[in-house]
């Protein structure tokens, strides 16, 4: 059986739009010989809908291009499925249905219907969605299939060492004659997530002895970026064919030929992150409505990483850098962010702030009657920067790209209304230490951009003379290590301490200013998920509370 794996970029809400790409690419299929072509979960809607599913017009919408979508491809000799929201029939209103349907010239078929609903993490499903109390086997062209639904094949009880859930659905198929697995995936990118799939799904393939086909979304949707990385896999759970990750891609397979002799490895995975900032940002920007960006260039490794990413994402003539040099900023600074630019093929506009800074000061001091004090004159140099970016956002149209990393964000070392104003975080889920290496692979794309000045000095907010990021937190090798055990992994201070050999009073020093500083966090910019838990959607703190590590 000759199948096809349509691995397309959905945009959430544009049900015309969607079902266009979908359309388009089963008549590719149908044309390379295909006999059945398989889209994504949601691939209809876009994934996460959040709550448009309330909205009895989009749930009406969705029914309607579901229907087109079989009329347009009616004249195909082939099968499709596909991933969409369906009401629940209920009559009253309450949550819907997570669904795929099977068409064979231009009627629905069959339909399933997820069972297993994610509640962790970004996944909020339950809030949305009622469960499958029953699966069925799909029939498609003689062959009994086992269709499931992102979730519902991730039961593995052998791989995770017990069960997440009651049920298993690809068990309970398996065992009434399936003969092939079809898991079609909204499954967001994270490190090492890729991997993990395939060790997964190699592991199911080989114990029931099916065929596995995964398809999973590409492109991103606000906060989360999704990899692609679709696979086809025979009965001994050997990788047959694959899709590339990030960009959309249409795979056809005989999935009873003889397998290849190589399939393509998995990128390196530094690259697949800095592949995700790229596609994560072009897609916000390109899903709102912006063509440009702008963002602040300080000389320093932060800003420099994402206006690389920004070249990737929407083109170096659509991308502006700012310098806004202070009374504190050393002149290489400004030196290393005009090398940048320069390197990068991107605008350059200087707007130094130390005139209307002196400025301000002499004002505030009058009203407060007496000197300023040293944060308040840090952080109006940032909110300073800020407003500047944000006027020439109003003035150009452009989107404002904040350039604060994970560990600054974690613990509290940025500026509300300053350098954390913007539209997106493109590198906040990114720890300093990963932007080190990050910045290399921005290096081996762009031919060295980024100057090694930027790599070898000391990280300096450079508010005040001298400054060092050093003299108000621990090195960034250790805070990372600390961050990673606390908000990845909920490890105590004590747990975290042993594990590195760190001073406990040193680790609860950082968890208190992590603890303290999520009314920022919740003010920030929403920002590209890379890692295992992101500040965002992923992590949901209570900002007035009293608990502490």
């Amino acid at each position: 059986m000759r199948i096809a794996v349509g691995q397309i970029n959905s945009t959430v809400g544009d049900l015309a739009g969607n079902r266009g790409r979908m359309t388009e690419a089963a008549r590719r299929a149908a044309a390379e010989g295909a006999e059945i072509v398989i889209f994504p979960e949601l691939s209809l809607t876009g994934y996460p809908p959040l709550d448009l599913v309330e909205n009895p017009a989009f749930l009406e919408r969705t029914a309607g291009e579901l229907e087109r979508l079989g009329r347009e491809t009616a004249d195909l000799d082939l099968a499709i499925i596909c991933g969409y929201v369906d009401k629940t029939g209920e009559g009253d209103g309450t949550r819907a249905l997570n669904r795929a349907a099977v068409f064979e010239q231009g009627r629905v078929t069959f339909r399933q219907t997820k069972m297993l609903l994610p509640n962790y993490d970004v996944f909020d499903e339950v809030r949305y969605f009622q469960p499958a109390e029953c699966q069925a086997l799909c029939e498609i062209r003689g062959r009994k299939v086992a269709l499931t639904i992102c979730e519902d094949a991730w039961n593995d009880g052998p791989l995770w060492g017990r069960r997440l859930y009651p049920r298993d659905p690809v068990e309970e198929l398996a065992q009434r004659g399936a003969s092939m697995l079809v898991i079609i995936n909204a499954s967001p990118y994270q490190m090492g997530k890729r991997q993990l799939r395939r060790k997964l799904f190699s592991a199911t393939a080989a114990r029931y002895g099916m065929a596995v086909i995964y398809v999973n979304l590409v492109g991103g949707n606000d906060q989360l970026v999704f990899d692609g990385s679709s696979f086809v896999m025979d009965r001994r759970g050997r990788v047959i064919a694959a899709a590339r990750s990030f960009c959309e891609d249409l795979v056809v397979v005989d999935i009873d030929g003889n397998p290849p002799e190589k399939v393509e490895p998995l990128t390196e995975e530094d690259e697949a992150v800095y592949d995700a900032l790229v596609l994560g940002t072009r897609d916000y920007a390109r899903k709102c409505g912006f063509r440009r960006v702008l963002l602040g260039l300080s000389g320093g490794i932060d800003s420099s990483l994402t206006a690389a990413v920004a070249v990737d994402a929407v083109g170096r003539e659509n991308v502006t850098g700012v310098a806004m040099p202070g009374p504190y900023s050393p002149a290489d600074s400004l030196g290393d962010a005009k090398a940048l630019a320069e390197n990068l093929g991107i605008r350059f506009e200087v707007a130094p702030i130390s005139g209307i800074y002196e400025t301000f000061v002499t004002r505030l001091e009058q009203v407060m009657g007496g000197e300023a004090s040293g944060i308040a004159r840090e952080n109006l140099q940032a909110r300073l920067r800020g407003v500047t970016l944000m006027a020439l956002s109003n003035q150009t149209g452009a989107i404002v790209l904040t350039t604060g990393n994970k560990s600054e964000l974690a613990v509290g070392y940025c500026t509300l209304y300053g350098d954390m104003c913007g539209g997106l975080a493109v590198i906040s889920d990114v720890p300093k230490t990963l932007v080190y290496r990050l910045s290399r692979v921005a290096n081996r794309r762009h031919e060295g951009a980024i100057p090694e000045n930027v790599f070898e000095k000391a990280p300096s907010a450079e508010l005040r003379p001298g400054q060092k990021d050093t003299d108000s937190l621990p090195s960034y090798d250790v805070l990372d290590n600390i961050l990673s055990g606390y908000v990845e992994s909920c490890w105590t201070a004590q747990q975290i301490a042993a594990a590195h050999g760190y001073p406990v009073e040193l680790v609860g020093s950082v968890l208190r200013m992590v603890d303290r500083s999520e009314f920022k966090r919740q003010q920030a910019a929403p920002g590209l998920k890379v890692t295992s838990k992101a500040f965002g959607m992923g992590r949901r703190f209570p900002i007035a509370q009293g608990f502490s590590e």
